[in-house]
């Protein structure tokens, strides 16, 4: 069987009886199908591939990459680039925000209370903060994902899929909680105006040192500063995390002090603090950040070394079932490094620790591989990934580029569903070791292991769609580089197959 290289032509393979045979994939244009029916200009969610059923010897089938669906190229951008999941959630969840910012405003002339205001700050920092707690993460994964039959209709499931994009509520929550807490400190700073007292002094400069503090957060969280300073992307969001936390606890007893002295006969501070709802969704807020430090620990690492350009860190701490991630650190105030976990056996096949694969993509890296760890720290409870929704298909393609294999080990232990294996990586067995190799093969004994070096580099979008037609795959998860992961997930997508790749401005 063979793989199209990059810009040779694809003509090996067959056609997949809903999607309509055109032209391959050079061009993001709409040609004429050369079916009798007219161009479809359905998008890919309204559209259900068939399975095929009977294998296909794709060496006597002719196959050329179907057209993308959509009325042109500037749609198909709109509907799978633009407005992406994750731009889909956090536009709802501000919107959401917007408009009761502006009834609030409305119904009180212009002046609602800080009072009301300071509590839709605080919700909205609480369900920021939850949408990185690792355990409610996991809940919302599990409740997309486990509770739904593979017997249901597959443009529920593909939807679903997508709650990887969770990360657009923990910004769309983020930016609204900034702009309510902005208004919060107008308006208190408006009462100390006029009825300053050393409490409305305290509550107003605690409210400023909180606003800068946020605006450090947002600005540090930019996707341009996060993607080329991400060690101090890291810090920022930490530090001026752990200083709003702090100062936020002042500002509770201050503001508290403040108002319930407003009050005709004034309550204790304590009984008013309980009486509002901002304390009790601050109380999960610090919950979050205090449950994921006090988890902190420092473990015993087996490191072994596959090459000069990966090693893989084997800890025995405790067992670690499938599709489950991990951070860990060196050095735990400054950064941590998110690593897909890979469940180990012992001789007698029974469950023995778990396992990461780490390759040299950086300075930490490098130091590890080149200095390989005895202990390193480990934060959090493990948190489950983009792998985690392959539950939802009955059977899919996973394509890897290099060091992305890791991630995808986990699922082949799990052996949960079927799928067919796509990796594509410089001299495979000298840089991952002949036990990678057999993990590969395990999962999928027809797994393409394309050698660059020996090979270059292959058409990726056409080798996924041809695994897509030989399997009668359902959905398509690729393990890669930013640029070629929209490049793989654009193409499927457009023509009608679900795909899903790491997001990673998240």
């Amino acid at each position: 069987m063979s793989v199209p290289k990059k810009n040779e032509k694809y003509s090996e393979g067959l056609e997949v009886v809903t999607l309509p045979e055109l032209n391959n994939d050079s061009n993001d244009i709409t040609s004429s199908s050369t079916s009798n029916s007219p161009p479809s200009s359905v998008h890919s969610l309204d559209v259900e591939k068939k399975v095929l059923e009977d294998p296909i010897d794709l060496e006597q089938v002719e196959l050329t990459l179907p057209a993308k669906l959509g009325i042109s190229s500037f749609t198909r951008w709109l509907y799978h680039v633009a407005f992406s999941y994750y731009r889909k959630t956090f536009t709802v969840i501000f919107a959401a925000n917007l408009i009761a910012f502006v009834v609030f405003v409305a119904r009180n002339r212009g002046a609602p209370s800080a009072e009301s205001v300071g509590s839709a700050a605080s919700a909205n920092l609480m369900v920021t903060l939850l949408f990185r707690q690792e355990n409610f993460v996991n809940f919302i994964y599990e409740l997309a994902t486990d509770i739904i039959p593979l017997s249901a209709p597959l443009w529920l499931r593909r939807r679903l899929a997508k709650v990887f994009h969770y990360g657009g509520a923990h910004s769309g929550a983020g930016v609204a909680a900034v702009v309510w807490y902005m208004m919060y400190t107008a308006l208190t700073t408006k009462d100390h105006i006029a009825n300053p007292t050393k409490w409305s002094l305290a509550n107003m400069v605690t409210s400023y040192i909180l606003v800068l503090m946020f605006c450090f957060i947002l600005g540090g969280a930019h996707p341009t500063f996060r993607r080329r300073y991400h060690d101090h992307f890291e810090a920022v969001h930490r530090y001026s995390g752990w200083v709003a936390v702090c100062t936020f606890w002042m500002h509770q007893c201050f503001a508290g002090n403040q108002y319930r002295l407003l009050q005709s006969n004034p309550p204790s501070l304590g009984r008013y603090l309980i009486s509002t709802s901002g304390f009790w969704t601050f109380i999960v807020s610090s919950s979050c950040t205090a449950l994921s430090w006090a988890r902190l620990r420092r473990v015993d690492v087996y490191p072994e070394t596959l090459s000069n350009h990966v090693t893989r860190l084997h800890f025995k701490y405790r067992n670690m079932k499938p599709f489950y991630g991990l951070k860990v650190s060196s050095k735990p105030l400054l950064e941590w490094h998110a690593f897909a976990t890979i469940p180990d056996d012992d001789a007698n096949g029974k469950p023995d620790g778990f396992s990461i694969v780490v390759s040299n993509a950086g300075d930490w890296t490098n130091d590890v591989i080149q200095n390989p760890p005895k202990k390193l720290w480990v934060r959090g409870y493990p948190l489950h990934g983009l792998l985690y929704t392959s539950k939802l298909f009955r059977k899919i393609v996973v394509v890897a580029t290099g060091s992305g294999i890791g991630p995808p080990l986990s699922l082949f232990y799990a052996d949960f569903t079927p799928r067919r294996i796509f990796w594509s990586t410089p001299a495979p067995e000298t840089t991952y070791g002949s036990k990678v190799i057999d993990m590969v093969k395990k999962a999928d004994p027809d797994a393409w292991i394309w050698d660059t070096r020996k090979q270059g580099r292959p058409d990726m979008v056409a080798v996924t769609y041809k695994l897509v037609a030989e399997s009668g795959a359902e959905a398509v998860f690729i393990i890669s580089n930013p640029k070629l992961t929209r490049k793989v997930v654009y193409g499927m997508e457009s023509r009608g197959i679900p795909a899903y790749g790491a997001i990673f401005d998240s």
